[in-house]
């Protein structure tokens, strides 16, 4: 049993991604009542105040990551740029927001800012007249380690999350960012 638990543990510490509980099967051929069991088993022991790491659900899937409390900024370089992730910010904020009200409130820069957040498959863009409808994407909470793709409770968590960087230093979401997929879904 041991044996096993290290080998879901160690798919999911050298992933750079979510990993869904059908990979980690594929990869160890373990049924999925055991991954269930000893994911849980996990979560419990990196979910103790003396470990650094955690594990979280993102959607369907599982990543282990820092704990946001132990992410130092001056070390932990973001990959996304502060001004495209005020851009983003504001997207998940008010989803679905037509690109134009977007542009008034940022400027013309954010043309440019949409481009690289639908190049990384975090928003997604759809013709709205003379304008585009800005959504997210579910790889949005997959990226930020959030476990829910309802927008609402996404908002919240981020209203949260802007409360928690005020507090403290500036880099509000420039938590352990690993995730690379596919998924441009709407949420």
């Amino acid at each position: 049993m041991s044996n096993e638990k290290q080998l879901v543990e160690s798919i999911l510490f050298s992933s750079n991604k979510p990993v869904s509980i059908k990979e980690i099967r594929e990869a160890t051929g373990l049924t999925t009542q055991r991954i269930n069991r000893i994911l849980k088993q996990l979560i419990e022991e990196y979910s103790r105040e003396d470990k650094v790491m955690e594990i979280v659900k993102a959607g369907g899937k599982y990543v282990m990551q820092l704990k946001q409390e132990y992410i130092i900024p001056s070390v932990v370089k973001p990959e996304i740029e502060d001004d495209v992730l005020k851009t983003l910010s504001l997207i998940a904020l008010h989803q679905p927001i037509k690109q134009s009200n977007l542009r008034r409130m940022l400027g013309s820069k954010i043309y440019e800012h949409v481009d690289k957040l639908i190049e990384m498959k975090l928003v997604r863009s759809k013709k709205h007249g003379s304008t585009e409808i800005l959504t997210l994407t579910r790889r949005f909470p997959e990226y930020f380690g959030i476990n829910t793709t309802d927008p609402e409770e996404i908002k919240k968590i981020l209203l949260e999350r802007i409360a928690e960087g005020v507090t403290r230093e500036p880099g509000l979401l420039e938590e352990n960012k690993r995730v690379d997929t596919d998924d441009n879904k709407t949420i």
